[in-house]
């Protein structure tokens, strides 16, 4: 720790802190553009410049400056800095001046209006008046994909968004190009950028130059409701926030959450919300004649109630889907149930992870933030890149910082770091439980060795007898013990793991989701289009859900639900931590929250649930089970089972493994309902043929 005085106040800060961080510890406002807490400091912009008692006679930039870098007096006094001198105060303006010498005045029609940090400190630290009569110099914009808006006469070359695609994202397509007031920022081939975190520049740029293209003059930020959410596009459950007009969801922005998504979002989060217009399910449809036709409520119930009372109870069963929050699965389980059923499933891919070999066998047991102790990796079957773009910018930053070795089983891909390839499947998989491979020892050396491994390994016939000689491993190599476990199971279904933690799979008799789909009589879809449908035999079924995709094609009656933006519900991500989603509008038309038609049906069989209203629902979910009362808490898991779990063994087929996300933007309904997603998708299939060839 070091201490200092910032305008007279005394504090101790840490002494890697640079002097800017140590003014804001103090309370004081030092401008900035260029300097940001997550990216290496450039200081280029000098803005943020203080006053160093003793020091140089002239500003300082404090961002470029570490604490300790200055000196105290000759007697022992401290160091001293200050924020707010004539000097200080003229320096800033001066730099000011100089930002707008060349920024147009475009403001009444900038994007970013409301939300400019130039336009904030312009108004704070600047003067009202400019002494330069010159032309103002011009730069064409540049076309760097889909997603990013460039208007670069207004960019002031703070190079974030180029330290951000270079350290973060992992790719060196953006940059800074020419001298003096021929500089500017270019992918120089204008070609689209690749990473799937590429949106995050928006929230970077201080000005006006790079803004979020499908939101371009949609609405002014003023205008905008704005609810803090949970995403569900992926397992991480990153904190979002829901920007909304009427009842139209209008942008999606990231919140900061250092334990998972630190402050970035996907791209497929942030651009997703064009899809929670279109393709939407608006009111109830029964199937009459062969078609689907648009019914009542009590049109559609009294269909259900005639199938459901025309079979048994071991001929009714349920699958939920990849977007279905706990309480929905927790409605649909009890009702399920009451009908005389043990037929449910929340794995539509077939995962082989159950409940029953102890909740550390499907978490991701270290955290997302433990990815920064580990000192080592083993990756088997996932794609982190494409299956959790954020915990793979994770991943990268530990990389970044160095003796973190990385192997890989599984597909050979472009992760944005280094890897050694180590093999495509079990082969290679055997090898290293039985210590004849040489990565084995990196493993064996590492005090906090990680083994992440995906649903391209368990999603497969095998897949018990894979997760069980991954767990071998992890005992074997020291990855589990009673200060560390390091076996992560990475999911890629946001509702994956509060169903297993509900226990929605199927009973002693029940049957799983491909046994379901080929032979029930009664088949409840809770969200559920990610099943391979021209397998389906089942005779009766019932979709529920918020938009017409591929569940809802073959149903015999679509009950219209929510979507994750309107109503509230609770998820547990990948590493078991619980989270609580909030409504931030309505749904469309007749469509109702999941959990509330799932009551009413219950009345109408005859089968009444115990709760009339969302409150009623989570006291009884929270008796039943505990830990979902914890909001943003993770429940400790026995690691203890992880041992037992190496223990069950079994026969692996020779085949590789292969993650299981083919396309990072269409993997749910509502990505494949948004018009900028497709644009992507097709983008990079375009990119993949390219470099292919």
């Amino acid at each position: 720790m070091a201490k200092l005085k910032v305008d007279g106040k005394e504090i101790e800060v840490p002494d890697h802190f640079t002097l800017l961080q140590a003014c804001e510890e103090a309370g004081a406002e030092v401008p900035r553009f260029c300097f940001h807490e997550r990216l290496s400091v450039a200081g280029n912009c000098r803005m943020c410049l203080i006053e160093v008692k003793g020091g140089p006679p002239k500003p300082a930039a404090s961002c470029a400056m570490g604490v300790r870098d200055v000196r105290g007096g000759p007697n022992g006094e401290l160091p001293e800095i200050f924020t707010n001198t004539p000097m200080v105060k003229k320096a800033r303006e001066g730099v000011m001046e100089f930002l707008l010498i060349n920024h147009p005045l475009d403001c009444p029609i900038c994007d970013q209006g409301g939300e400019c940090d130039l336009q904030d400190q312009a108004m704070a630290f600047g003067i009202d008046t400019s002494r330069y009569q010159e032309d103002k110099r011009a730069v064409e914009d540049k076309y760097i994909g889909p997603l990013v808006k460039t208007v670069m006469n207004r960019c002031i070359h703070c190079t974030r968004c180029v330290r951000f695609t270079t350290e973060v994202g992992g790719i060196a397509e953006l940059g800074l190009i020419g001298r003096g007031e021929d500089a500017e920022i270019t992918t120089y081939l204008e070609q689209a950028m690749t990473s799937e975190l590429q949106g995050n520049v928006v929230d970077l740029c201080p000005v006006g130059a790079l803004t979020s293209k499908p939101f371009a003059f949609t609405a002014r930020p003023w205008e905008l409701n704005k609810t803090e959410s949970i995403d569900v596009m992926d397992a991480l459950g990153s904190a979002i926030r829901v920007d909304t007009r009427g009842r139209e969801v209008m942008r999606i922005l990231p919140r900061v959450n250092e334990a998972i998504n630190e402050e970035w979002i996907s791209d497929k989060t942030r651009f997703i919300w064009d899809g929670l217009k279109t393709q939407r399910l608006d009111r109830p449809y029964v199937r009459r004649d062969g078609r689907l036709q648009a019914a009542t409520w009590g049109e559609a119930f009294g269909a259900i109630k005639a199938a459901v009372a025309a079979t048994s109870g071991n001929k009714i069963g349920a699958i939920a889907g990849d977007l279905a929050s706990v309480e929905e699965m927790y409605a649909l389980s009890a009702l399920i149930k009451s009908l005389g059923s043990e037929n449910l499933d929340c794995r539509q891919d077939g995962a082989a992870l159950d409940p029953s070999l102890g909740r550390a066998s499907y978490l991701f047991n270290p955290g997302i933030e433990g990815i920064e102790a580990a000192d080592a990796l083993l990756i088997v079957g996932a794609n982190p890149r494409y299956e959790a773009a954020v915990l793979n910018a994770r991943i990268r930053k530990r990389w970044r910082r160095g003796g973190f070795p990385i192997g890989v089983i599984g597909e050979a891909g472009e992760l944005r770091y280094d890897y050694d390839y180590l093999g495509a499947g079990a082969d290679t998989l055997a090898d290293l439980v039985a210590g004849n491979h040489s990565f084995i020892e990196k493993l064996r050396a590492a005090k906090n060795p990680l083994i992440i491994v995906g649903q391209g390994a368990l999603a497969r016939a095998d897949g018990a007898a894979v997760l069980s000689q991954v767990a071998a491993l992890a005992v074997s190599v020291g990855a589990v013990s009673e200060e560390w476990n390091g076996l992560a199971v990475l999911h890629t279904a946001a509702s994956r793991v509060g169903g297993l933690d509900l226990g929605f799979v199927p009973g002693a008799n029940g049957l799983d989701a491909a046994a379901m789909l080929g032979s029930m009589d009664v088949l409840f879809l809770l969200g559920a289009d990610e099943l391979d449908f021209s397998a389906k035999a089942a005779k009766f079924t019932v979709y529920i859900g918020s938009h017409g995709d591929a569940g809802a094609h073959g149903a015999d009656v679509i009950l219209p639900g929510a979507a994750y933006t309107e109503k509230s519900g609770i998820w547990v991500n990948t590493e078991g931590r619980v989270q609580m989603g909030n409504r931030a509008g309505f749904a469309p038309g007749d469509a109702r929250e999941d959990w509330a038609i799932l009551r009413a049906l219950s009345d109408v069989l005859g089968k009444k649930l115990p709760f009339d209203s969302l409150v009623q629902l989570r006291a009884k979910l929270y008796a039943d089970h505990p830990h979902f009362a914890a909001i943003d808490e993770i429940a400790v898991a026995d690691s203890a089972a992880i041992a037992a779990l190496a223990q069950k063994g079994g026969n692996i087929a020779k085949s590789g493994f292969a993650s299981t996300v083919k396309d990072f933007y269409l993997t749910n309904p509502i990505a494949r309902a948004s018009a900028v997603m497709a644009e992507c998708s097709a983008l990079a299939r375009n990119n993949f043929k390219v470099a292919a060839e």
